[in-house]
């Protein structure tokens, strides 16, 4: 058996620009928000926020599969994403996940296509997930973000939106195969302009800082929500 190949970033696009894709996001989505939120008991908090036009980077906390599709649940707007590329192998899968609007990125190492992909849909006027701290982590504690964040907002004028979420790691932690039936919350923070001009290394750097303060705030207010 040949060994299969993650599909490409331009293959991504693609299907998410065909009407095909379209149509399966909402449709998707629409039976996520009428079976998967009430059954999380969902609440959400500073939905205002979320409609922001033009170009924006939603940047949740991450600690489940499930944070991005309570997002995309609570978000009006199509929204893109950066997925692992191992969900791009199966073609049938590939597909689905294009049309849900992840694209491909190399785990562990810097994905330059991927990247300049993001930077193209978000200057282009799209919503998209990126998460600040990278891959999913545990607790209730925002250990610093990554630059990326940064630099995607640097790039492109588009604000950042923090987003904490809370319970999604009791109702399904990394390696369960099933969704507990926890309350979740999901509570969306203010905008944070996106920085201009020059732009040194420093300067990046006390800006995810300040991005991953906020993070905390809402992730904070997520966690004691859910909580209750």
């Amino acid at each position: 058996m040949s060994e299969r190949h993650a599909k490409s970033v331009d293959w991504a696009m693609k299907v998410q620009a065909s009407r095909a894709g379209g149509v399966f996001y909402w449709a998707v989505r629409g039976l996520l928000r009428l079976t998967l939120l009430p059954w999380l008991r969902v609440t959400v908090e500073g939905t205002e926020h979320l409609n922001t036009p033009g170009p924006v980077i939603l940047a949740p906390v991450h600690r489940s599969n499930l944070d991005s599709v309570l997002v995309a649940c609570t978000a009006r707007r199509r929204l893109r994403a950066l997925g692992k590329e191992s969900l791009f192998l199966h073609p049938v899968f590939a597909w689905a996940n294009a049309a849900l609007g992840a694209i491909p990125v190399r785990r562990g190492e810097a994905d330059r296509q991927a990247m300049k992909a993001a930077q193209t849909i978000i200057a282009d006027g799209a919503m998209m997930i990126v998460f600040p701290e990278g891959t999913r982590q545990s607790g209730d504690q925002v250990r610093g973000v990554f630059d990326g964040t940064t630099y995607l907002a640097h790039k492109t004028g588009a604000p950042i939106i923090p987003i904490g979420i809370g319970g999604t790691e009791t109702a399904m932690a990394s390696g369960s195969k099933g969704i507990r039936r926890v309350r979740c919350s999901v509570v969306v923070g203010e905008p944070i302009a996106a920085p201009e001009g020059r732009l040194s290394q420093p300067q990046r750097h006390a800006f995810s800082e300040n991005v991953s303060a906020e993070l905390q705030k809402v992730f904070d207010r997520a966690v004691s929500v859910a909580a209750d």
